[in-house]
C-alpha cells in the first residue's frame, strides 16, 4: 500500500457534512470520504464523456482520415488506449486516498511533481475556459449572439458552484443528467442517420495514426483529473471501471457522433448542422446544460492541483477564484488552435501518465510514497521525456514557434517516423520500456518501506 503523511491525511475519522450529506475536505490535510460507488463513478464519467467537444473532435478525426470507417476504427483504438489509462489513473487516487497531482508525488517526488502539476492547472484553466465557450457558442446559436456574455457568466458561475459542492454535483449527475443525456443522445444518432451519407472531403486528411492521436489525447486530457473524483471511491475496481468504461464509451459514442455529422450533413459548423436537425435545438438544450460537468471538472481539479502546492489553502475560496478566471477568459477569447491544443496536451501527457501506470503497477508495485518527504526519482523523469520528446518528433503539430522547432530538430537527426506508427503509441511504447529498464534497475526501497 502507498505510505502517506500526516500531514495530507489526517489521523481523525471526522467527515465533513453539509446537512445530512457527505462532501469533499476543503483542505488537504482532512481525510477524503469514500461514498463513491461504481455506479456513481460511471454515471459521473459518461456524462463528462457526452460533451459537446465530442462531435467537434469526431469531426476532425473525419477529416484527419477522410474515410467514416477509418475515422471510427481509429475512434475504438485511440479511445480505448486512452480509457486504460484513465482507468488506472483512477486506481491511483482509490490507493493513495489523495489528488492526482499529489498521488504523482509517488511517481516523481514531491519537488518534482510540481512540473505536472503547473501544466496540469495551465489545461485545466484552458480546458474550461473552452468548454465555457462552447456552452456559449451554442447557447447563442440557439437564441441569438446578443446573450453570449450572459451564457458565459451563467456557465461560469454554475460550473464554479459545483466545483464547490464536487460530491454533491456528482449525486446529481448520476440521479437526473445521465438519463436526459441519454435521450437526447439517441435523439441527435436517429437525426443524424436518417440522412443520407456522403462523401468526407479529402483536403485535410493526414491518416490513421494522426486521428488515433487525437482520440487518445481527447480522453487522456482527463487522466490528470482522475485521482480527484476516484480518491472518494469505495474500492479500486470500482474506481478504475467506473472512469474507463463511463468516460470511454461515451468518448466513442459522440467522436462517432461528429464523423456522422460530417458524412450524413456535410457538416463544416458540426453544432450548426445538428441544430438545424427536427429536434435538434432540444437535444442540444439537454446537452448545453449537461456540458457544464465540464467545466466544473476542470474548475475542481484546478483546486486540487494548487493544493498540492499549497495544501492548507481552502479548495472552495480557490474554486471561486479559479471560476472567475475561466469565465473572463471565455468572455474575451475564441476556439483558435483547437487541434493543436489536443496533440500538445497529448504529447505531454500522455507519455506521463503511460510512465506512471508502468511504475505503479509494475515496477513499484502501488508503493507510492505520497509524502511531503517523497525523494525526486530519475527513472520516471526519463522516460516521460523520452516519450515526450518521440511525440514531437513524430507529430510536432502546428504551435507557431514550437512545431518549427521539432521539425528542425528531426531533420538535424535525420528521423523520418514510419507511416505506420502514431505519435501516441510510440510515446506510450518508449515511456514504457524506459521506465520498466530504468526503473527495475534502481528503485528506491525506502520509498515502499512503510507501505
Amino acid at each position: 500500500m502507498a505510505t502517506s503523511d500526516p500531514t495530507i491525511v489526517s489521523t481523525t475519522s471526522q467527515r465533513l457534512v453539509t446537512g445530512e450529506r457527505v462532501e469533499a475536505p476543503v483542505v488537504l490535510t482532512d481525510s477524503p470520504p469514500r461514498p463513491l460507488r461504481f455506479f456513481d463513478q460511471f454515471a459521473m464519467w459518461a456524462n463528462l464523456g457526452i460533451s459537446l467537444f465530442g462531435p467537434l473532435t469526431g469531426a476532425l478525426i473525419a477529416a484527419t482520415t477522410g474515410s467514416v470507417w477509418t475515422a471510427i476504427a481509429a475512434i475504438v483504438l485511440g479511445c480505448g488506449i486512452g480509457a486504460a489509462l484513465l482507468g488506472t489513473s483512477a486506481v491511483f487516487g482509490a490507493t493513495t486516498g489523495v489528488p492526482a497531482m499529489v498521488s504523482l508525488r509517488g511517481l516523481l517526488g514531491r519537488r518534482a511533481s510540481v512540473v505536472p502539476t503547473l501544466l496540469n492547472i495551465g489545461q485545466n484553466i484552458g480546458w474550461a475556459t473552452m468548454e465555457i465557450i462552447v456552452i456559449s457558442t451554442a447557447a447563442t446559436a440557439i437564441v441569438g449572439d446578443a446573450w453570449r456574455w450572459p451564457f458565459v457568466i451563467l456557465a461560469g458561475a454554475v460550473a464554479t458552484t459545483m466545483a464547490v459542492r464536487p460530491l454533491g454535483s456528482v449525486r446529481l449527475l448520476r440521479k437526473v443528467m445521465v438519463w436526459l443525456v441519454l435521450l437526447a443522445s439517441v435523439v441527435l444518432f436517429v437525426q443524424v442517420l436518417l440522412q443520407p451519407a456522403g462523401e468526407i472531403p479529402q483536403d485535410a486528411v493526414l491518416g490513421f495514426w494522426p486521428a488515433v492521436d487525437l482520440a487518445v489525447a481527447g480522453v487522456v486530457s482527463f487522466a490528470p483529473l482522475a485521482a480527484d473524483y476516484s480518491r472518494h471511491s469505495r474500492t479500486k475496481r470500482a474506481a478504475f471501471w467506473g472512469s474507463a468504461l463511463g468516460y470511454g464509451l461515451a468518448a466513442v459514442a459522440y467522436y462517432t457522433l461528429g464523423v456522422f455529422a460530417v458524412a450524413h450533413l456535410g457538416a463544416t459548423d458540426v453544432l450548426g448542422a445538428l441544430l438545424a436537425l427536427p429536434a435538434g435545438a432540444i437535444a442540444l438544450s439537454i446537452l448545453l446544460i449537461d456540458e457544464v460537468d465540464e467545466a466544473f471538472a476542470n474548475v475542481y481539479s484546478t483546486t486540487m492541483s494548487i493544493q498540492n502546492i499549497a495544501p492548507n489553502l481552502d479548495r472552495r475560496v480557490v474554486a471561486i477564484a479559479v471560476g472567475v478566471v475561466a469565465t473572463l477568459l471565455a468572455g474575451l477569447l475564441d476556439f483558435g488552435q483547437y487541434q493543436s491544443f489536443l496533440f500538445l496536451i497529448g504529447s505531454v501527457f500522455v507519455p506521463l501518465f503511460a510512465v506512471a501506470a508502468t511504475d505503479f503497477l509494475v515496477v513499484s508495485r502501488q508503493r507510492w510514497d505520497v509524502s511531503e518527504h517523497s525523494r525526486m526519482r530519475w527513472a520516471p523523469v526519463v522516460a516521460w521525456a523520452g516519450g515526450f520528446v518521440i511525440y514531437q518528433l513524430i507529430n510536432p503539430g502546428t504551435v507557431p514557434g514550437w512545431s518549427p522547432f521539432w521539425t528542425q530538430v528531426a531533420s538535424a537527426i535525420g528521423f523520418v517516423a514510419p507511416s505506420w506508427l502514431g505519435s501516441s503509441v510510440a510515446a506510450i511504447g518508449v515511456s514504457v520500456v524506459l521506465m520498466v529498464l530504468l526503473g527495475r534497475r534502481r528503485y528506491p526501497p525506502e520509498s515502499g518501506s512503510n507501505g
